[in-house]
């Protein structure tokens, strides 16, 4: 009889040891339910041992936590320091993705562990850093889990503790005590969270939660979505706004709820001025479309998209909106009386400051090497500013502020020209090719960002429309241009687009 057919699923192996590994991150509360099962297994007559190796900070990796208990006897048992492939009797993931790493690295196998995991995600750096959509497949790991796993326990934790005004360690403690891979009562689990006194009622309520979740599937507490504020004003600009929305609603339906949202969108960003400019532009479009408006459905959300550009202006808004700095502390986890610093870090080019300028003074300033050398000496370098203090949270109030200047400067005058010319290219395909058109004001998609980030995206929105352009007489250029964006969304760098337009230019 092997050693692993030997020990059950949460059970003890033949040396009397039980092992459980827990992979966990930031914030997550890994340390404390590491304690808490510690208390439990020294409080009822148990040996333990629980060691950690931190992962690298800001979700590029997991801590790894491990404990080994076992009953005490005259001869204190051998503990090991790390977990090891195809020897964890319970693996507990605080995220779905560190099942999948978990199952990777052998922790899981199919004779013996018992899997319990949160369902949510965390996104790793890898996962943000993705310009398009580069969110890994928690099903593929649901899948292998079912596989890999003797015992598979997974749902919401997260959300589950979050109900109940705690953190995920405490829901995950239910699950594990819920599970009964461990050979003591509910009430020692109860007992350690009790011990731990400050936030023991909000602990005892998620570990509640998740104890009945392990047992069982549960209905998740219903999140109310967040409604749009009302808008505020006096009542002859609340007429205007209504209006607008009137003249939104009128457009076909497909196209009306998206041209609401992108009215409410440039409205806030600058004014209602704005906002019947962005109505113009849809409108337009929608005269030269048919049933079902799905140009105009794409067109809607673009435009808005491309009138909403992030400039110094907009980010400095953005930073001192009301009610952001409650909203960090809620996120912080800040408790009443603490003091929560924020700091910001802004990274001006001179392309920014001198966007900021009126167009006709950008313009030549932009032209003069010299000129731009110099504000690129003087702003382009990392900044920090406490917006928590008065002085640096007015500097970037009064930026903010500066929406009435925004229509007459460099910046705008430069992001019109580009949107002007991008409709003008969907449009130009539209007689012909239809589905091409579509395709083409989606492009806008590469476009975003602020900074580098924004130069980076036009750098590549240029190369896929100059690829659309090559295959354009083609029967299957919507595809082709399907296929040349999402090659541009897949890295950062650029290089999966480098091989589409490659392939492109091989056949044209």
């Amino acid at each position: 009889m092997s050693l692993h057919q030997a020990i059950p699923a949460g059970g003890r192996g033949m040396d009397g040891v039980i092992k459980l590994a827990l992979l966990a991150v930031g914030g997550q509360g890994g340390g404390v339910l590491t304690a808490w099962l510690e208390a439990v297994a020294r409080a009822n007559g148990y040996v333990a041992q629980a060691t950690s190796v931190a992962g690298v900070a800001q979700r590029t990796g997991a801590t790894v936590y491990y404990l080994e208990i076992a009953p005490a006897g005259p001869r204190a048992p051998v503990f090991s320091l790390m977990p090891a492939a195809g020897d964890v009797d319970i693996m507990v993931t605080a995220e779905m993705m560190e099942a999948g790493r978990s199952i990777i690295r052998g922790f899981v196998t199919p004779d013996r562990t018992t899997l319990i995991t949160s369902t949510h995600r965390a996104l790793a750096v890898s996962e943000k850093m993705v310009p398009g959509d580069g969110i890994a497949s928690s099903e593929e790991v649901i899948a292998a889990a079912e596989v890999a796993a003797r015992r598979f326990i997974a749902a919401d934790f997260d959300t589950l503790a979050i109900a109940q005004g705690s953190v995920i360690s405490a829901s995950l403690f239910g699950a594990i005590a819920g599970a009964e891979v461990l050979p003591f009562p509910r009430e020692a689990f109860e007992a350690a969270i009790k011990a731990g006194g400050k936030g023991a009622e909000a602990s005892l309520r998620a570990f509640a939660a998740g104890f009945a979740a392990a047992q069982g599937p549960v209905a998740l507490p219903v999140v109310a979505k967040a409604r749009a504020a009302a808008p505020v004003g006096s009542a002859r600009l609340l007429a205007a706004w209504s209006a607008l929305v009137d003249r939104a609603q009128l457009m076909p339906d497909a196209v009306a709820e998206m041209a609401v949202l992108g009215l409410r969108k440039l409205v806030e960003f600058q004014d209602l001025a704005y906002g019947a400019a962005y109505l113009d532009r849809i409108e337009a479009v929608l005269a030269r479309d048919h049933a079902p408006f799905e140009l105009s459905k794409q067109a809607a959300k673009y435009i808005a998209n491309a009138m909403a550009y992030d400039d110094v202006i907009r980010v400095a808004d953005l930073k001192t909106k009301a009610g952001r700095a409650e909203r960090i502390a809620v996120e912080m986890g800040a408790k009443p009386g603490n003091v929560v610093q924020l700091t910001e870090f802004l990274h001006p080019r001179a392309e920014e400051i001198v966007g900021l300028m009126p167009a006709k003074l950008g313009t030549k300033i932009e032209a003069s090497p010299v000129w731009m050398a110099r504000l690129d000496r003087w702003f382009n370098k990392g900044r920090r500013m406490r917006t928590d203090s008065l002085r640096a949270y007015l500097m970037l109030y009064i930026l903010g502020g500066m929406k009435r200047r925004r229509l007459g400067s460099l910046r705008h005058a430069q992001e019109v020209a580009h949107l002007e010319a991008w409709l003008g290219v969907a449009m130009s395909y539209l007689a012909s090719n239809y589905d091409l058109a579509v395709e083409v004001i989606r492009c806008r998609r590469l476009v975003k960002g602020y900074s580098d980030t924004h130069a980076r995206g036009l750098s590549k929105f240029d190369r896929v429309l100059a690829g659309i352009a090559l295959v354009a007489m083609r029967p299957d250029a919507a595809d082709w241009a399907r296929r040349l964006r999402e090659a541009a969304l897949q890295d950062e760098e650029g290089k999966a687009l480098d091989g589409a337009l490659a392939t492109v230019r091989s056949f044209v």
